[in-house]
């Protein structure tokens, strides 16, 4: 049985939407169709309650007539789906926040938990249940048989409750015992993230022979409020943000890993006036592309370009991103010789696709970050320098998050209630003053991933804090969560690197506080040094 969200009301508009259908047997249908709705504005999604063969079979059967671009499946129902149908299968994957928040549930209703995975164990569920002293047996299993085997072998040594997905929650429930499912919505969020990015792909090489390629299903969903902090170096960000966002000259964003380059990038695009809905954000990382095969992705190709050119050609990201905006991230790894190719299409704002011998006109702002020093490569000779000065008419520095000093308390305020919530858990009601108190071994950490790993950190920290209520979130409880917080934070000042007392203090914008807190030294004793360093 299955059903469909298409509209036939809604033309030929929803005919260059990309095709994508889900496939389920169990209560992850409902996710699926709760997350459809979301998403039904940017693709034609249409949920099949198949599993195993029959799907396969019906797959096989539809695709000989029908487009599909993308199916999204999960757990042994995508691995049997893969390799027996023609287009790619995206697999629905739990995370650790969903094993972690199952594992909250089902101890809730026992402290006898089972787990039961597709064919691989979770190596990290013993640290889990050592450190919370949580009795969980785990077993895995391949086929249905399997699994039930592995229920009933459960069931037998007292286990009262089973955590998995859709097809053991189901068994485990036959079986007698409560379940818990352990997909969440964010989840299934991503794999439908997932799936739009590889029919957008998939789109693009099925445009035979036209000039302008379908309409990249990509929006640019973060704006200026999402960059967060109220310091005066976000304060200039986000001005900047606004400033630029009014030029259509290129950008470029230098920042270090983590700091929010395509956060930037996508404010920039959202707040300027190529911010419509049918106006493209189309992101590339030319550092995680292949140099074989960044030139025909960019650029496009036409068919018998090379051998194993599409049959039809290929529309590159310079096509799907015409009237809109194409950022392309690290671009100090672009190759030489595509940078010849690239400053070409910025002077001529027009794309010729490899093979091809007309020129394609494009509409495109270009918005590059780098988080190495480019001037520096210039002058060695691995960047030129004529397209660097194109990329860069107008530049923009991320501050890191240790020039962020008065954000850093906030920012991991809202990631950990975001990442609780995220659990179904509620935060202390004093958790503001929680934070606080941690808020000068957060302020002494250096934070090389910058916000990522503040936000990361406060995701590892919820777990423990939904798995455990009562518990006060204090400095000594932070450290036994991030050890690596209080061992730079301890780190005598010679053993801090080579860097001056001056060093360190350009580096925190003359904020001596600041400075001082990195290096663990008094503001007395940092100004005694700095006099030493400069007599």
């Amino acid at each position: 049985m299955s059903y469909s969200t298409r509209n036939p009301a809604s033309g030929a508009a929803d005919s260059d939407k990309p095709v994508i259908w889900t496939v389920s047997v169990s209560r992850l249908s409902d996710l699926f169709r709760d997350i459809t709705l979301e998403y039904d504005h940017l693709a034609m999604i249409e949920p099949l309650h198949l599993g195993f063969d029959e799907a396969a079979r019906h797959l096989r059967e539809r695709m000989a007539t029908e487009r599909c671009d993308v199916v999204i499946a999960a757990g042994s129902n995508a691995a049997y789906l893969k390799g027996r149908v023609s287009v790619p299968v995206v697999v629905a994957k739990a995370s650790g926040f969903d094993v972690m928040q199952a594992l909250s549930r089902a101890r809730q209703v026992s402290g006898r938990i089972g787990v039961i995975t597709y064919q691989e164990p979770l190596p990290e569920l013993a640290e889990f249940a050592s450190t919370f002293g949580i009795a969980i047996a785990q077993r895995t299993y391949v086929t249905e048989e399997d699994a039930r085997a592995g229920i009933n072998q459960l069931k037998a040594a007292g286990i009262e409750v089973i955590v998995g997905a859709g097809l053991i929650t189901d068994l485990a429930e036959e079986a007698g015992l409560s379940a818990v499912f352990l997909y969440s919505a964010a989840s299934i969020r991503q794999a439908f993230d997932d799936a739009l990015e590889m029919a957008r792909l998939t789109q693009l090489e099925a445009n035979r022979g036209r000039r302008t390629p379908a309409p990249e299903t990509r929006r640019a969903r973060r704006g200026l409020h999402d960059l967060r902090g109220e310091s005066s170096a976000m304060e200039r960000l986000r001005q900047t943000v606004v400033l630029y966002a009014r030029s259509p000259a290129t950008v470029l964003i230098h920042g270090e890993t983590g700091s929010g380059k395509e956060l930037v990038a996508q404010a920039i695009h959202r707040e300027g006036p190529r911010r419509g809905a049918n106006r493209p954000f189309v992101a590339v990382n030319c550092g995680a592309i292949a140099e074989s095969l960044l030139e025909s992705e960019l650029f496009g190709h036409e068919e018998g370009a090379f051998t194993g050119a599409r049959r039809g050609g290929h529309a590159g990201l310079f096509e799907a991103a015409n009237t809109g905006t194409l950022f392309l991230d690290e671009i100090g790894e672009m190759p030489l010789a595509l940078q010849t190719r690239l400053l070409r299409v910025l002077e001529e704002r027009e794309v010729m696709r490899v093979g091809g011998t007309r020129p394609v006109p494009i509409d495109v702002r270009v918005v590059s970050a780098t988080h190495c020093d480019l001037e520096a490569r210039v002058r060695e000779g691995r960047f030129r320098a004529d397209l660097f000065y194109r990329l860069a008419v107008l530049r923009l520095r991320l501050p890191p998050l240790r020039e962020r000093l008065p954000d850093i308390a906030p920012l991991a305020e809202w990631s950990l209630k975001n990442a609780l919530a995220a659990l179904d858990a509620r935060p202390h009601p004093n958790l503001h003053a929680e934070v606080a108190a941690c808020a000068a071994l957060l302020e002494a950490y250096d934070w090389p991933g910058n916000v990522r790993e503040l936000r990361n950190l406060m995701e590892r920290l919820a777990l423990f804090l939904a798995a455990e209520p009562l518990q006060a979130l204090t400095p000594s409880f932070l450290l036994s969560i991030a050890p690596e917080l209080g061992m730079q934070a301890t780190l005598p000042v010679s053993m801090s690197g080579s860097e001056s007392i001056a060093a360190v203090l350009a580096r925190y914008g003359g904020q001596r506080d600041a400075a001082a807190k990195h290096l663990g030294i008094s503001r007395t004793t940092l100004w005694r040094r700095l006099k030493t360093e400069n007599p």
